[in-house]
């Protein structure tokens, strides 16, 4: 059976409303790039343009409503959800799991803040593709809805346009295609207009019936051609102008103001553990790792900020080096290397830092706490350091998917400048620091140079001591105090902890990109094993280099291990020129420190990771509420309408007219299930047209008890109302109980009864009652039947 929608459009109509209804939700679609930074998410937008094509066209042509429309739109949401939004949880990929539907019903609220909170790429089978799905599906269900339904083209431009705004407030600071984007949405959303208004038959500008149709036709093309040059003319002369006149200001989008709920100053620096772990954990095994490559080291956490205190990681920012963000897949697209896959397992270590190594891809934990380890751990592509807020701990294993970077000898560093990175400042150093890596790296000739001045300086003017039990007083700590003290005595000694800090703070001093790094890494022996055991006797700090190019490789400054101080020994030190060391200075001056300054950040990042994560759920909600109400709003809107004609016609002042409107809600009723009634027909051709289409034969005695109520000498008592409504809602039961689901639903969505009740015929039914009641009050009126010809039309 086909609908009068679909019989009423002709083809080319269809045509063109699909093919512009995908072109402009196409060009939304498009705004994801940047975001997945690459085509990984166009499978699941396209299924889901495709998968909103066809619900719309599969609607209208059936003249089916919002209610039956919304219910398609959510049954391939799940249906086909598994294979375009999540296939790694369906089976063979296509065939959705109780997982998968469980994803997709908690995506519709949480793939949003998911999505905003993860620093872009986001990886596509981190379940991110939920939201260009889900987004394509609703936007083109409901632009290619309205495009077949209305005669205006311009009502299914809103959701297209809101489609294309919200792509780019929930995409990168970096759009797309910032010119061209938004010159073909203009471009195409003015020709489907034009040619909507040209094919329009009562907007037709040459009548074809009095002019040659050639001609006729040779004109229509002229104007579309004309309309074609104007857009090309006008999107040249934009594309020319954005050229010349880049826009300045940043391009504002929801991270801006979203921060990860995660603040690394909450935790202490891995550093400020070092010598705890050499003394309390000498031969204990912290945790394994097998598949180590030879000449491979551990890191725990990279180190790019000092303040005098302590060196420290940092959370991200405009001097740093990245942000933390949750764990994703393919979290270092761009690595070069060798892959590495490590597995390990945690024995006696007890930290929030991950152990990991290389350009980490993916970490996937196992055993008991897997998931809520990977929903609460959080990496810095930036610095390599990845931290679990849940604290790692006995039991705890998980996978690690790396890129080994290569190794560079000082023959290939030779002509190798120095990397440009961010770094955050460095506060509190050492006055004596700055003119002493002036003058250590004074002879160097290269950049390769400079950094081994600085490390043989170190190495081989220093003595190593934890200062354990039956060694030499080493203090430990890596305070300006304490590192003005092992460069400004009479010996350098110290351990992994003095020495890397000590060479970072004098390779920035000099203006190199520097930074501290603690981990563990097995001795000559042990290189290359199959399990690497971790323990407080191979755990080290070094130093990392950025180079142009290469990233940041690997420096030891630390004194050998057997280069011990004793009584016999004076201090070997290479000073460049000694006479520039100052006196150490007064342990005094890093109690001036403004302690405080952290805890003020700390208090105001805390207030903006709050006010963040609201305006997101907020902001999420809104959309999904407001995607809700657009799709459920027409049908609240029938229905309330319909309810208030009801009341209003069962509540009227004079019985009579209540009489008269029951009669009026049974032939609405009856027009929505399907009855043909003609304009003006008296209440006795109203029954007579009910009783063929829908088959009631107690309608006309209905219709000449409401003339007979409605004209008589006198008013209809209360009674006689409640009884002749109670027969009205026995027939209009009736036709429910005996209709389908499908018809049902139909009927109380229908319009038909709505758009017939006119000003005009309200103004007729008024002028109607008004002539009927003078006559019931006229001396010897009979109370009768009146004649269809005398009888006016009662809608």
């Amino acid at each position: 059976m086909t609908s009068p929608a679909s019989s009423v459009l002709p083809p080319r109509r269809w045509i063109l409303d699909l093919v512009a209804t995908a072109l402009v939700v196409g060009v939304s679609i498009v705004g994801f790039w940047p975001t997945f930074a690459g085509p990984s998410y166009l499978p699941a937008a396209i299924g889901a343009l495709l998968l909103g094509l066809g619900i719309a066209v599969l609607a209208t042509w059936r003249g089916w409503g919002i209610l039956i429309v919304t219910g398609l739109t959510v049954a391939g949401y799940f249906v086909f959800g598994g294979a375009l939004a999540l296939p790694h949880t369906a089976i063979a990929g296509f065939i959705p799991t109780l997982e998968t539907l469980r994803l997709l019903a908690l995506g519709v609220v949480t793939s949003w803040k998911g999505l905003l909170t993860t620093v872009a790429p986001v990886a596509a089978v981190d379940g991110h593709l939920v939201v260009p799905f889900l987004l394509t599906l609703v936007i083109t269900v409901l632009t290619a809805s309205l495009a077949l339904r209305l005669r205006q083209v311009a009502w299914a431009l809103l959701p297209a346009g809101f489609m294309l705004v919200l792509v780019i407030a929930m995409g990168t600071p970096e759009p797309a295609f910032p010119v061209v984007q938004g010159f073909v949405f203009a471009a195409l959303t003015i020709a489907w207009l034009a040619l909507r208004q040209l094919w329009a038959p009562q907007n037709a500008a040459i009548s074809v019936s009095e002019v040659d149709p050639s001609r006729a036709a040779h004109m229509r093309m002229r104007r579309l051609l004309a309309g074609v040059a104007v857009l090309v003319i006008a999107g040249g002369a934009g594309i020319a102008t954005s050229a010349v006149a880049a826009p300045v200001s940043p391009r504002h989008i929801f991270r801006d103001v979203i921060i990860p709920p995660f603040n690394i100053r909450d935790y202490p620096s891995a550093l400020q553990s070092f010598r705890k772990t050499v003394r309390d954990s000498l031969n204990d095994t912290l945790f394994t790792v097998r598949g180590l490559p030879k000449g491979t080291r551990i890191r725990i956490a990279s180190m790019d900020q000092y303040d005098g205190m302590v060196y420290n990681v940092t959370n991200g920012g405009p001097e740093s080096s990245s942000a933390f963000a949750p764990l994703r897949s393919n979290m270092s697209p761009d690595a070069e290397g060798v892959p590495v896959t490590l597995q390990i397992e945690i024995d006696d270590y007890n930290a929030v830092w991950v152990p990991e190594t290389g350009a980490v891809s993916e970490i996937d934990f196992a055993g008991d706490r897997a998931e809520e380890l990977q929903r609460n751990t959080y990496y810095n592509g930036g610095t390599g350091t990845a931290v679990a807020t849940p604290k790692l701990k006995s039991g705890d294993s998980y996978t690690v998917d790396t890129i080994i970077p290569a190794e560079f000898d000082d023959d290939q560093l030779a002509d190798v400048e120095f990397g440009t990175v961010p770094l955050p400042k460095q506060s509190n150093v050492p006055e004596e620091l700055t003119s002493l890596a002036s003058d250590t790296v004074a002879g160097a000739e290269s950049p390769i140079e400079q950094i081994r001045a600085l490390e043989t300086f170190l190495a081989e003017g220093g003595f190593f001591s934890h200062g354990l039990e039956g060694e030499v007083l080493s203090r430990a700590g890596h305070t300006a105090e304490r590192i003005s003290t092992l460069v400004g005595g009479d010996q350098m000694i110290g351990d992994d902890e003095q020495y890397s800090v000590a060479m970072a703070l004098l390779a920035r001093e000099a203006g190199i990109p520097a930074r501290v790094v603690m981990g563990f890494y097995p001795d000559e022996e042990q290189d290359g094993a199959p399990v690497f055991e971790a323990t407080g006797d191979n755990v080290h700090a070094w130093v990392e280099i950025n180079f142009d190019g290469l990233g940041w490789l690997t420096f030891n400054p630390t004194p050998p291990e057997d280069k011990v101080p004793n009584d016999q020994n004076t201090k070997p030190r290479v000073d460049p020129k000694p006479q520039v060391l100052q006196p150490p200075p007064p342990p005094q001056e890093p109690v001036d420190l403004p302690p405080t300054l952290p805890d003020d950040r700390e208090s105001e990042d805390e207030n903006l990771n709050l006010a963040g994560i609201l305006a997101a759920i907020l902001a999420i909600g809104g959309i999904t509420l407001g995607i809700l109400a657009l799709l459920m709003s027409p049908f609240i809107v029938i229905g309330a309408w319909k309810a208030a004609k009801r009341r209003i016609r069962r509540s009227a002042a004079r019985t009579a007219d209540r009489i008269s409107g029951g009669w009026d809600e049974l032939t609405d009723r009856a027009v929505d299930y399907g009855a043909r009634l003609a304009p003006g027909g008296t209440r006795a051709e109203e029954a007579t047209a009910v009783a063929d289409s829908l088959t009631i034969p107690t309608v006309t005695a209905l219709a000449e008890r409401a003339d007979a109520e409605v004209f008589g000498p006198t008013e209809p008592t209360p009674e006689d109302v409640d009884a002749f409504w109670n027969e009205v809602d026995g027939i209009v039961g009736g036709l429910s109980s005996e209709a389908g689901f499908w018809k049902r639903t139909k009927a109380r969505l229908s319009l038909r009864s709505l758009m017939g009740d006119s000003a005009v015929s309200q103004q007729l039914q008024s002028l109607k009652d008004a002539a009927a009641a003078r006559v019931r009050r006229e001396p010897g009126t009979i109370k009768s039947t009146p004649s269809p010809s005398s009888e006016s039309e009662t809608p």
